[in-house]
């Protein structure tokens, strides 16, 4: 079964002196039937945006779910919302990584998913506004972050000898071509997640990410309840959360088992080249 869930926003926009059709979104959400009924899955960057979404979406679907972040408000404000766990955690401080899973494996009493989704892009206009401090920093929360607590989660899944999940969330961007560290650290993440996935295959850990197109949240300036004509777009709309999140939900499912060291793009094809484009 499925429940639709119309999304209409009509706004009057001129492009290039042309006036914008109406955006309508024909939203298809799967009806929960306990897909991850026993999994229990950490979630960084869960407070809001896709990390809340698929927090709400795998509750829905029966998880135990821990969700992370560095705003205990934000956090508790959520977690109360969608009835799940949370821990404050910077992803940028390594040395606190190891500390952060044992105690979210204790709170969910035997982690088996890892959902490294914190991230940031600080959206610098040029090449040259790029500075040591916005590359450091967006390495340190996209990339170093996220290999160090994979590193610490699959060292406590080989220890226990329990099969599990991880899965990173990455970008379209990338799947191209970029001049500025989060495409940089993106294409990175798509590497190491077939990497890790070769790796673990023997010992029942799958490894696999889903790649969004522009999706409403903070850091993209976004937001669901507003107009979503964005031009660019393949389907000339931006994202919602609630549908990256069902792709999300699927491969941390039992469903996806044949499937790791993917990179599950969710852009409508937006960044394949083809011959005739």
């Amino acid at each position: 079964m499925s429940l639709k869930q119309y999304l209409k926003r009509g706004c009057r926009f001129i492009l290039n002196g042309v006036p914008v059709k109406n955006i309508t979104a024909n939203i298809m959400y799967l009806q929960p039937n306990g897909r991850l009924s026993g999994k229990k899955i950490i979630i960084t960057g869960g407070g809001k945006g896709l990390g809340a979404a698929m927090a709400e979406k795998f509750v829905a679907e029966g998880a135990s779910v821990l969700i992370s972040g560095r705003n205990e408000k934000t956090l508790k404000e959520t977690a109360e919302r969608i009835g799940c766990k949370y821990f404050t955690l910077d992803v940028q401080d390594t040395s606190v990584l190891n500390k952060f899973i044992s105690e979210a494996d204790s709170i969910l009493e035997g982690a088996d998913c890892l959902v490294n989704n914190a991230g940031i892009s600080l959206h610098e206009p040029t090449f040259f506004d790029v500075t040591p401090e916005t590359f450091d920093a967006q390495i340190a929360t996209n990339l170093r972050g996220g290999f160090f607590l994979t590193q610490s989660f699959t060292r406590l899944l080989l220890k226990e000898k329990r099969k599990g999940n991880v899965l990173f969330v990455s970008s379209e961007t990338g799947e191209t071509v970029d001049i500025r560290p989060y495409g940089f650290t993106k294409a990175a993440v798509n590497s190491m997640v077939q990497g890790l996935a070769c790796l673990f295959v023997k010992d029942g850990i799958r490894v696999n990410a889903i790649a969004p197109g522009i999706t409403a949240s903070d850091m993209t300036g976004f937001k669901a309840n507003g107009n979503l004509f964005l031009a660019g777009n393949a389907t000339e709309r931006i994202y919602l959360p609630e549908e990256v999140a069902e792709t999300a939900c699927f491969l941390l499912s039992d469903a996806s088992g044949c499937v790791s060291g993917q990179v599950i793009v969710c852009n409508n094809g937006k960044t394949i080249n083809p011959r005739w484009k």
